[in-house]
């Protein structure tokens, strides 16, 4: 996965902590990455429906709906893109003893590793939320920890 999805997460846990839109370059300022790099994953979790941005002096970003109702998965898909991290290529059928196309009606041991790794990826990161993460955030950081960085993204000298 790309650092892409790291950011776009800790964004989507931060958000947690805020009533108001919080500009992307405030996000950028807390977490100290190029606001034109973060502008990109912002825009990818927005096309996903994920997160709104709100135009105007006191615009920004928040999520669209709970916390709870957002994935790990969901992030991941939208900065990454749905599709499997491993595609078969059908490698069985190159070289000078290249089966023939009859012969692979089934997928290869490969795949069919890969197509269940890709699965337990994919669950494991479904059963994970966004409000999962903020709680373990509290939890490992101290309660009050959001809490101090919402204060931070919505203060005054923004």
């Amino acid at each position: 996965m790309s650092g892409g999805v790291e950011w776009a997460l800790h964004c989507c846990v931060v958000l947690t902590s805020v009533r108001e839109p919080v500009p992307a370059a405030r996000l950028a300022q807390l977490h100290d990455v190029s606001p034109t790099y973060l502008a990109k994953q912002l825009q990818a979790l927005s096309r996903a429906g994920l997160v709104r941005s709100l135009q105007g002096k006191s615009g920004g970003y928040v999520l669209t709906r709970s916390p709870a109702q957002i994935t790990v998965l969901d992030v991941v898909d939208a900065v990454e893109g749905p599709g499997a991290a491993f595609v078969c290529t059908e490698v069985r059928q190159r070289g000078p003893l290249a089966a023939r196309p009859e012969e692979c009606t089934e997928p290869c041991a490969i795949a069919r590793a890969m197509a269940a790794a890709e699965t337990a990826r994919r669950e494991a990161l479904r059963a994970v939320t966004i409000a999962d993460l903020a709680a373990d955030v509290e939890s490992d950081s101290g309660d009050g920890t959001l809490a101090g960085v919402g204060a931070w993204l919505n203060a005054a000298d923004a």
